[in-house]
């Protein structure tokens, strides 16, 4: 705070991009229990309630001709099964409902986050380690369920030199458990990165001299967050279809 105040005194330019992740009481407070009602409590809710309005509200009276809200949810559905299909095969769409969960709560998520004053949630860690993790342990343990011992087989390249096989085995080892990090860090590191750098660009456009370069800069920026909110989501559930792959087919 003292900081802040000499800045402010000196003239110079003074900004936290980073105070926007920062998780509140919702209810006002300083301490934040796992009980606490916050403002990730607030945004994890409202993405629910917009995918339950975009998948069900809008396709509870389909029409032959549809609606917008009807036409959207018909995208994204045709969307998601035709990626399930081609990545993970046939076999893999009675898991289809799992994985368009998945799409749809991040997609939601992330748009969400572009409204000004909201809070991006899948910026953080803790909401994409949990789906991340859940996604490694339910594709663990379908492929020990489906294969047995056999799904082990995943790590054993055959087609390589004997001798390098060992080697291989242990680099596909570790990259397997380094899965669910990367598929973790990738989106909340993505999406933080992005809203960090629009609030840099907004400190700078109170400046005079350089707010209309800063005022472009942050619609530029904002229209490229909107393609990366789309990305990430799609990039999230590609991955989970390619590791689904390898659980229903673990043979290299």
């Amino acid at each position: 705070m003292a900081d802040d105040a000499h800045g402010a005194e000196s003239g110079g330019l003074v900004f936290h991009p980073m105070d926007q992740f920062i998780v509140k009481p919702l209810f006002g407070g300083d301490t934040v229990a796992w009980y606490t009602p916050t403002n990730v409590t607030l945004w994890l809710f409202l993405a629910i309630a917009a995918i339950i309005g975009l998948l069900v509200l809008t396709t509870s009276k389909r029409a032959v001709v549809p609606g917008r809200g009807q036409s959207i949810a018909e995208l994204a559905y045709g969307f998601i099964y035709k990626m399930v299909e081609d990545v993970a095969g046939k076999d893999a769409v009675r898991f289809f409902p799992y994985i368009m969960t998945l799409f749809m709560f991040i997609v939601c998520a992330n748009f969400l986050g572009l409204i000004p004053m909201a809070f991006t949630t899948t910026s953080h860690i803790a909401v994409t380690a949990v789906m991340a993790f859940a996604v490694f342990f339910a594709v663990t343990i379908l492929g020990f369920v489906l294969h047995g011992v056999s799904f082990l087989k995943l790590f054993w390249i055959s087609a390589a030199p004997l001798p390098l096989r060992p080697i291989l085995a242990l680099i596909e080892i570790i990259s397997y458990f380094v899965r669910p990090i990367s598929h973790s860090i990738r989106l909340a590191g993505n999406m933080m990165a992005g809203h960090a750098v629009i609030k840099v660009f907004a400190a700078f456009a109170a400046i005079p001299l350089i707010a209309p370069l800063g005022i472009f800069a942050i619609t530029a920026i904002y229209a490229l967050e909107v393609l990366v909110s789309f990305i990430q989501a799609y990039v999230f559930a590609i991955l989970t279809c390619v590791y689904l792959k390898d659980a229903l087919h673990p043979h290299h």
